[in-house]
């Protein structure tokens, strides 16, 4: 009997590191957010400070069934007022550190979710 791996057709994180996480094999040093179904785009913060609703209701509009929120070196929530989008169109929301939430994204959408991805990508002195 052949044994085959499984393949994946998507965006997969290739790996990752302080400072930046790899697409594909691409090498990303900014906040990205990426999609099961194609979508990637830069998120437009910096670093946890900096995030706010706008960032949250971005992620609602990209019509994933789950959002996974990579919350950088270490696990932060975000503040329950910059979920309302997300709760109001029912699509869940997991928050834990950048490197788990690569890994969990890359099960997700391997098992064909329609899952995303919101890193973010801190950038270490």
């Amino acid at each position: 009997m052949k044994i085959h791996p499984d393949t994946f057709e998507g965006q997969v994180i290739s790996g990752y590191g302080p400072g930046w996480v790899a697409v594909n094999g691409e090498k990303i040093s900014c906040s990205v957010v990426i999609g099961a179904r194609g979508q990637r785009l830069d998120w437009n913060c910096d670093d946890f400070a900096a995030l706010g609703s706008e960032h949250f209701d971005q992620l609602a509009q990209m019509g994933a069934e789950l959002v996974i929120f990579g919350s950088g070196e270490r696990l932060r929530f975000p503040k329950p007022e910059w979920l309302g989008e997300l709760i109001g169109r029912r699509i869940g929301l997991e928050a834990m550190d950048t490197q788990a939430a690569c890994r969990t994204y890359n099960i997700l959408a391997g098992e064909g979710r329609n899952v995303i991805v919101a890193l973010l990508v801190e950038q270490t002195a």
